[in-house]
Formats: C-alpha cells, sequence, structure tokens
C-alpha cells in the first residue's frame, strides 16, 4: 500500500475502528505499541500487509525480533520505507547472546553494526531476549552481567538504552542464596541495564512484580502486557486471564515504565481476533493509561 492510500484510509476512519477515540489519541500514554513476535505468522507471509494490519487495529510503536543484519530481509532503507507507510515506529529491538546461537546481530556477533542499524530506524532500546536451554548453564549465568554491561556501554554511545527480558527460568535458584534474576539485578550496572518486565512469565513464575519495584525502583522502562488462563496457565488475551494489572499498573511510577507492548504468544483464536479482544479491554479501562 502506498503511503497516500494509507492516509486517505485512516482519514475516513477505517484506522481507527478499535483505535483510542479522538479524545485521547492524542495522549502519549494512549501510544499503544506491540511485540511484533505475536503476528510472526502473518509477518513471514508479507511483512508490509501484516504491519498494515497492526496499524489498522490502533497500534502505533513497535518492538521488533529477528534481526539479523537486515530486518525480516530488508535492508534498513527498505525497511524504514516500510513503516513510514504504515505510520509505525520502532520503539525496541529483540536480541539474543549469540553464546550458542552465534548468528549476526547477536550480543557476540557484529553488535556494533547491530547498534548501527537500529539507531538509522529510530530505535530507542535493544533487549537481550532470551537464553537458549542450552545456554542455561551456571558458567553462563556466571558470565552473563559481563556481557549485559558491555552490550550496554555500546548501545549508550548511540543513544539506545539497554534492557534484558525475562522469562520464568530466571526465577529459578542460582545458588542457595539467589536467583538467577535478582542476580542479574545485582550484578548489571543500574544505569547501563535496564529490565523489561514480561507480567506474564513473573506471574506464572509466582512472583509479585510489586516486590521487584520496591527492591529496584525506576529498573523497569519497559514491559510485556499478557494474560495468563487460570487453570492452564497458558497465554490469554488481556483481561480475560488471572493476572491482576490495575494493581501492576498503579505502581508504574515506581517501576519507571516508560514503554509497554501487548503480546500473545499464541492463541486458540486466529492472532488478530486476540489482538482486538486484547485492545478493546484496554481501552475500556482507563487504568492502563492514566498516571497517578
Amino acid at each position: 500500500m502506498q503511503r497516500i492510500d494509507f492516509l486517505k484510509l485512516s482519514s475516513l476512519g477505517f484506522f481507527g475502528l478499535y483505535s483510542c477515540g479522538i479524545s485521547n489519541s492524542l495522549k502519549k500514554d494512549c501510544r499503544l505499541a506491540i511485540q511484533l513476535y505475536t503476528v510472526r505468522g502473518a509477518v513471514s507471509k508479507n511483512l508490509e500487509k501484516a504491519l498494515e494490519r497492526i496499524a489498522a487495529l490502533g497500534f502505533k510503536d513497535l518492538e521488533i525480533y529477528g534481526y539479523d543484519g537486515t530486518f525480516f530481509g530488508k535492508n534498513r532503507t527498505e525497511f524504514q520505507s516500510i513503516l513510514n507507510n504504515t505510520g509505525l515506529k520502532v520503539i525496541s529491538s529483540h536480541h539474543q547472546t549469540g553464546v550458542v546461537k552465534n548468528g549476526r546481530g547477536t550480543l557476540l556477533n557484529s553488535w556494533d553494526k547491530s547498534v548501527e542499524d537500529l539507531n538509522f530506524i529510530g530505535s530507542k532500546y535493544m533487549v537481550c531476549s532470551y537464553l537458549v536451554p542450552e545456554e542455561r548453564t551456571l558458567e553462563n549465568y556466571r558470565k552473563l552481567p559481563e556481557l549485559l554491561n558491555k552490550s550496554a556501554e555500546i548501545t549508550k554511545q548511540s543513544g539506545i538504552q539497554f534492557a534484558y527480558h525475562n522469562h520464568d527460568f530466571e526465577f529459578e535458584k542460582l545458588d542457595e542464596k539467589q536467583l538467577m534474576y535478582d542476580f542479574i539485578l545485582e550484578n548489571t550496572s543500574p544505569d547501563l541495564v535496564k529490565m523489561e518486565l514480561d507480567l506474564y512469565w513473573i506471574s506464572k513464575a509466582g512472583f509479585d512484580p510489586l516486590d521487584y519495584f520496591e527492591k529496584y525502583p525506576k529498573r523497569f522502562p519497559l514491559w510485556h502486557v499478557k494474560d495468563m488462563q487460570k487453570d492452564t496457565k497458558k497465554f490469554a488475551e488481556v483481561g480475560s486471564g488471572t493476572i491482576d494489572f490495575k494493581k501492576i499498573f498503579e505502581a508504574r511510577e515506581k517501576a519507571g515504565l516508560k514503554y509497554w507492548f501487548v503480546e500473545q504468544d499464541s492463541s486458540d483464536k486466529d492472532i488478530f481476533e486476540s489482538l482486538t479482544m486484547s485492545k478493546k479491554y484496554i481501552n475500556d479501562n482507563s487504568f492502563f493509561f492514566n498516571k497517578k
């Protein structure tokens, strides 16, 4: 779709079907963001069409994944053009360490070039997203804070904030005294390495985000917002599960929240239907947007 056609449809209200509404559309807190991994199937088929559908749901900001020297097979100029055409912006990008799978775009392979390309498209954050199972050894865990700090020093030179994204395995004990997650927090620079808190995974692990906000204030500028089914603990549309988002969002100032991303790793429905359900619940509940 050409940008002129996109803007025409937007002016007719087509892309506002599920948006925040006219009175709220200019509020910064109403700029909903999404982790693009949610619609990875659509992205793999046709990147631009997938982004158009995301924009049509009212999302404006993205967190991307899979950078490997290209953005979904596009060079940075091509990708920026697609972003411009769809009216979307990249806020953050996910990257693995490269300790085991050492492809381009990882912390240990061409990191300087990764930072350069993410800076080119305007990303504000770069995030260590996941440790593959083979990487989860005591030796690798012990070395991780140093790798995160070094990676963050490089992103800082370009004005990009570095962060670490959790799953549930980080809440296992590293030793008799300490959880892996706490080990990362206490052995990385609070300024260089922030945390992207996944509200689903910390809840599934049985821990309370508010406890971490109290212990490590202002350390959590990014959140993944997704819900958890009561019985199966599977992923759920926001508002249909067990996570108390109101309680968590009321603590946003303590946490240091800057951006939050809707994400749903999998669904028993069409994923765009699931996103529409999550989007409606978010729009209907002002605590997601109102600051205390």
